[in-house]
């Protein structure tokens, strides 16, 4: 069975939105981390804000081997007001969306990366489907952001076992959870 990984990036405060706009970090030593990450599965799981946003960056560009591999391995975007993407291998996952991420994850191929934390991650960790959550977290407060723009709001309780952490020079720290088994919360 593929296994859905969540990779997100977050600050101290627990802002998820817009990293692009993030003070930049002078020692940027975790490239090759999330580059095994990608490397690692052969589809990508985003929902549709998230969609837009990889799509505007990394559409169209060729010139490293996450560009690349972005590109080119199979996209899915779950949105219930998209009927197609033009990013090159992607397909848009509506209506159901529990049973087709479960079919997903019960077809051949290998795991699955899924990027962002918002309605849809919690909607994975409701139903069991997200296996693993990995946390980047970026050594500042970012202050700004709200509702949508925190990784902290309510949702599903869910409990995680910590499987590894490991400290970047840049003082970026990644924390890698796997989802406790049943995942029926507290």
């Amino acid at each position: 069975m593929r296994r859905i990984i969540n990779s997100t990036f977050v600050t101290i405060d627990g802002v998820i939105k817009d990293p692009q706009h993030w003070p930049s970090l002078r020692a940027s030593d975790d490239g090759d981390a999330q580059l095994e990450v990608l490397l690692g599965c052969d589809g990508v799981l985003l929902g549709r804000d998230t969609y837009h946003s990889f799509a505007s960056v990394w559409q169209g560009r060729s010139c490293d081997p996450y560009t690349d591999k972005i590109n080119s391995v199979a996209k899915y975007v779950v949105s219930t007001t998209m009927d197609k993407a033009d990013w090159d291998n992607t397909s848009v996952i509506g209506g159901d969306v529990v049973a087709e991420i479960a079919r997903l994850k019960d077809g051949p191929g290998g795991d699955i990366v899924q990027y962002g934390f918002g309605r849809l991650s919690h909607t994975l960790m409701e139903h069991g489907l997200l296996d693993e959550l990995r946390l980047w977290v970026h050594p500042f407060f970012f202050g700004r952001a709200g509702g949508d723009g925190l990784l902290f709001r309510e949702g599903t309780r869910t409990m995680f076992d910590v499987v590894g952490t490991k400290t970047y020079a840049s003082g970026v720290v990644l924390l890698s959870y796997r989802l406790k088994t049943p995942a029926t919360g507290f």
